[in-house]
């Protein structure tokens, strides 16, 4: 009797993954993750709302009698200073999220979740721009909360609602450029608790030594060098000058070049800074383990 072989069966042809299409899939699953996170730590969601509202009180009430605004007339008072303020609240928040980035991507390395993402057929990268992505997005909800905060406390916007959406797409843009430096320090922090000091150790000086809170005039001449280079200074201004607000600057005078194009050096600073931490963060990312 003639042996038959068995009846062959076409398989289906591999699937390959494209690199951009995929790449973007997974991280905004990992962003997705990430979010929800957030939502079901309603704690810290609260915190992160009114640490922002306590510096708009702070500053506003307590110092804003006492700091004069140059340019602004003295009639205008303590009201100048509350609109020149805004602004700065608003790019020290957008600053301050790169903290959650590093205490963010260090307790995923200390419970062992990035192992987890490694074990699945996805693009190493998208961890990465998962963390960065949701960190920006998560600031969407903080600073509706903070321009509800400025418009009791006597903020107002003059030059349109165009412009000053304008204002708020360069603050997230600055957020998640941030974000990959705060990834960067948290892919070397051992734990948490070393974390939450490491993420705000440079924002600090990057904060307080701009003109997010005070004229720049008022400090020392090294300083003012400094402060004007500041990328943080620029974005600032940048948005003092959207939103119509004081932006402390006489006018008839030269400044650096800088504050004389604060939108044109936010945008060069945001290019250049991801430019470096990319990469820097994702070659760390690659040789890393965890702890």
């Amino acid at each position: 009797m003639a042996m038959t072989s068995p009846p062959t069966i076409a398989l289906p042809p591999p699937m390959h993954r494209p690199v951009c299409g995929w790449g973007l899939h997974d991280g905004l699953v990992v962003a997705r993750r990430n979010l929800l996170a957030t939502l079901r730590n309603p704690e810290l969601l609260f915190f992160s709302l009114i640490q922002p509202v306590i510096f708009v009180l702070l500053f506003a009430y307590v110092f804003g009698g006492a700091i004069p605004v140059p340019g602004a007339s003295p009639e205008a008072g303590a009201s100048a200073y509350r609109e020149y303020l805004m602004p700065g609240i608003f790019g020290q928040t957008v600053a301050f999220a790169a903290a959650s980035s590093t205490v963010g991507i260090a307790e995923d390395m200390s419970k062992g979740i990035i192992d987890r993402f490694r074990s699945l057929p996805m693009k190493s990268s998208a961890v990465l721009f998962g963390r960065t992505l949701a960190d920006a997005v998560r600031l969407i909800l903080v600073l509706a909360v903070l321009a509800i905060t400025g418009l009791v406390v006597g903020w107002r916007i003059h030059n349109g609602a165009l412009l000053a959406t304008f204002a708020f797409v360069l603050l997230l843009l600055f957020a998640y450029t941030v974000a990959w430096v705060g990834v960067w320090i948290g892919l070397y922090m051992p734990n948490t608790e070393t974390a939450q000091t490491a993420g705000l150790l440079w924002l600090f000086p990057l904060t307080f030594m701009s003109n997010a809170f005070v004229p720049l005039e008022g400090m020392p001449t090294w300083l003012q060098t400094f402060a004007s280079w500041n990328p943080l200074s620029a974005l600032v201004l940048a948005c003092r000058e959207l939103f119509g607000n004081p932006t402390g600057q006489l006018p008839g005078q030269t400044y650096p070049w800088p504050l004389e194009n604060p939108i044109a050096y936010t945008l060069i600073s945001c290019a250049v800074i991801l430019a470096i931490f990319i990469p820097l963060a994702a070659r760390r990312y690659r040789n890393s383990t965890s702890h």
